[in-house]
């Protein structure tokens, strides 16, 4: 899943985890989890019965409109931007900012709520579980709301944390399924069920300071990539029957950047150096196919699948959103019965000219390049998503950009802005 985040870094010792409830049960907001976070239209007050436990935000500020509160004296200056991540469909995403969190509509465009600290407490890391209620916090910057080594579990119906997982060293990164919350810590990886919060699995990881992990959303089946204990490999685990792991040594360098089709049938991987991106089966390890961003080096911030898998969109710090066909979604990864796709329509302006000569000049001539592209500022960071709307792609950045572009699967090239906003500056 598509994150960017900027979450200051402290030590500490170990990384031995401990939860607690801070409610008696999280099964019954489980299984109410297709109520919708939208704010209701009318503008009557909550009338929520009290509890014993005093909430952990108080005073905060919802937004119906898309408009700031007018009534907090915070929102007269900006909140810095330290996070910014999709849901798992892609119709949402939540930025964490130097004082809350907010949470935003992707089509339409609309800022769904906010929830701003009396005490300015930054949030590093916001992670959705699709659109309901619970939400997964993690302090951040100079002034946390929560400690950086405690994962908080949030029931937006009830304004308050109902739940933590602590930890002896900083939280990298966390991902949520509608079974599952899995830890990322830089060293270690921990697996938890949602409805108890009991340990399930633990996984020993290479250096990964970036929290780098990707998880399966499609139900039924569970798939789980996380570094594994070399440069360059890549572990995945299968949660079945029967839990079964595979490495892959992706690349030779240091990986940067990897994300999984939503049957977690397909991995995208990209190193380092940043010029190749690899599709691999996670089932055999077996390379599927590998496609060009571009010659000089990159860092890769993020990989994203369509959701047919036929896509791939890439964004680096060279400042260009690129879109690819796959053709590894052919023969055995596809039904049968299905009909082709547009991508194939474009595959033939997606190779190099030169493809012909392939086996007498270098790799790089008959490399794979990408169908579509749209250009946006150098050494800015941006996610990138597929929207729901055919052949578009959503652009989110750490300086509060929102772009939505179309591209031509058929002629390729430039891609059209269809639409821009600045998330950060409300109107």
């Amino acid at each position: 899943m598509a994150t960017l985040s900027s979450l200051s870094s402290t030590a500490f010792t170990n990384s031995n985890p401990n939860s607690k409830f801070l409610s008696p049960m999280l099964q019954p907001y489980l299984e109410q989890q297709q109520q919708q976070i939208d704010p209701p239209e009318t503008d009557e007050e909550d009338d929520r019965s009290p509890h014993s436990n005093k909430p952990i935000m108080p005073n905060m500020s919802p937004s119906t409109d898309g408009s700031p509160n007018s009534n907090s004296s915070m929102d007269r200056s900006p909140a810095a931007l330290l996070h910014v991540s999709f849901n798992q469909d892609y119709g949402c995403f939540a930025t964490g900012t130097s004082r809350g969190f907010r949470i935003y509509n992707c089509d339409p465009f609309r800022e769904i709520f906010r929830r701003d600290f009396d005490n300015a407490g930054g949030i590093g890391s916001v992670e959705m579980l699709f659109r309901c209620n619970i939400l997964a916090l993690v302090g951040g910057k100079d002034n946390p709301q929560y400690p950086l080594n405690k994962v908080m579990i949030w029931d937006d119906h009830q304004s308050r944390c109902i739940g933590e997982l602590s930890f002896r060293s900083e939280v990298r990164g966390v991902r949520l399924r509608r079974d599952r919350i899995v830890v990322v810590l830089e060293h270690k990886i921990f697996v938890y069920n949602f409805a108890d919060l009991k340990l399930l699995h633990q996984i020993e990881t290479i250096a990964n300071p970036k929290g780098l992990c990707a998880v399966s959303q499609a139900s039924g089946s569970f798939v789980l990539v996380c570094p594994g204990l070399q440069k360059g490999q890549l572990r995945v685990e299968h949660y079945a029957s029967e839990r079964t792991s595979k490495f892959i040594q992706a690349h030779d360098s240091r990986i940067a950047c990897f994300t999984l089709s939503q049957d977690g049938q397909l991995l995208a991987t990209a190193s380092t150096k940043g010029t190749l991106v690899r599709i691999f089966n996670t089932h055999d390890g077996t390379l599927l196919q590998e496609v060009r961003r571009g010659a000089d080096r990159a860092e890769i911030y993020c990989l994203s699948f369509s959701s047919s898998a036929q896509w791939l969109a890439v964004s680096s710090d060279k400042g260009t959103v690129h879109v690819f066909s796959l053709k590894s979604t052919l023969g055995n990864l596809r039904s049968e019965n299905s009909s082709p796709p547009e991508s194939d329509l474009a595959r033939t302006t997606s190779g190099s000219s030169l493809s012909f000569m392939k086996g007498v000049l270098p790799k790089y001539f008959s490399s794979e390049w990408s169908v579509a592209q749209f250009r946006l500022l150098e050494l800015s960071q941006y996610v990138v998503a597929f929207g729901h709307q055919k052949n578009t792609v959503v652009i989110l950045g750490l300086d509060g950009s929102f772009y939505r572009c179309k591209f031509d699967p058929v002629t390729g090239g430039e891609m059209t802005q269809l639409e821009y906003h600045n998330f950060l500056k409300p109107g």
